[in-house]
């Protein structure tokens, strides 16, 4: 569960904004023609991409296609891939957001959770290769990012702005479908929780109790992956419930896919940082966070977490990399 923050190109649930959410048609992947020969992108795959082009720069239809060919072997339908990106505003010239430097993203190649043409675009291609795609105004993510730079100082996206979105392919990963391993013994006062047939939790708070007041960390499965470390991305199924009410507020599982993020840099609330260091991939564990070790006083800005809330989560740690 991220802290409240404007995050401006996303992929997976690490982000805000995702592929999935803008309408990609993307033209066959291939050499630089149209309008696309107008732009120069740096080949070399191992340092971040430079990205040159008269401004401005804009197109009536997304496009795209390959800058350098990768080595590897070809991407297929169904694999989750992270990747570098450097995302240009094409009006100005500016670098609206960049991977390098922070963490990956990730997407699977499914366009039942990431758009079709991206996906199509990417499938086949193989890993190391680097890609160029100019989104066009009407397929809507220079209109979902103008509303996020709005206040920024230097100058923000327009709704009609055409984006340069170059992709660096780096590796495909293997999340575990689901928790396994060892089934550890319930506590006593503490949530139950029944899995789904595909692995989602389901959380009952006990009738009665008081929350607890301070961070509780129980292994619900003791997986027999690595232990995860402070600085390494993790990737998580959760579902979260309010402790007083019992109500989920949020769950991946619902969204199809896993939520990637940095463990113990801040991106997440600060009970998520302190429990899961030091647990294993496969493994499940139930958290009750109190107020202190989650969004603090003040809750969340929509509201639905409260001040006073003592949320419970069920999280199981899938991929690390």
């Amino acid at each position: 569960m991220r802290r409240p923050a404007v995050l401006i190109l996303a992929v997976s649930t690490a982000f805000t904004l995702g592929l999935g959410a803008c309408a990609l048609l993307a033209a066959p992947v291939g050499a630089a023609t149209g309008p696309l020969d107008k732009v120069t992108v740096s080949t070399d795959t191992s340092t971040k991409p430079t990205v040159k082009f008269d401004k401005p720069f804009a197109v009536k239809k997304t496009v795209d296609s390959v800058v350098t060919a990768g080595t590897g072997a070809a991407l297929t339908t169904g694999q989750t891939i992270t990747f570098d990106f450097v995302l240009v505003d094409g009006r100005t010239g500016k670098q609206v957001q960049t991977s390098y430097g922070a963490t990956p993203g990730s997407l699977v190649l499914d366009s039942t959770k990431t758009t079709k043409q991206i996906v199509d675009s990417l499938t086949g291609q193989p890993i190391g290769s680097r890609l160029l795609v100019a989104f066009a105004p009407k397929d809507g993510l220079a209109k979902n990012l103008a509303a996020q730079t709005a206040q920024a100082k230097s100058k923000p996206v327009k709704k009609n702005d055409t984006l340069l979105f170059v992709i660096d392919v780096k590796n495909v990963r293997t999340p575990l479908a689901r928790a396994t391993g060892d089934a550890v013994a319930p506590v006593d006062g503490l949530p139950t929780v029944a899995l789904a047939d595909n692995g989602k939790p389901t959380i009952t708070v006990p009738s009665g109790v008081a929350a607890p007041t301070t961070l509780v960390v129980q292994p619900l499965i003791k997986g027999t992956g690595p232990v995860v470390q402070a600085g390494q991305t993790i990737g998580v199924n959760y579902t979260g419930v309010i402790w007083d009410t019992g109500k989920q507020f949020d769950s991946s599982w619902d969204k199809g896919q896993l939520f990637d993020f940095p463990l113990g840099k801040g991106a997440v609330i600060p009970g998520w940082d302190k429990a899961l260091v030091g647990q294993t991939i496969g493994s499940q564990v139930l958290l009750v966070v109190p107020p202190a070790e989650g969004y603090g006083a003040s809750g969340t800005s929509d509201g639905t977490i409260k001040g006073t809330d003592t949320l419970v989560f069920v999280v199981d740690i899938l991929d690390v990399y």
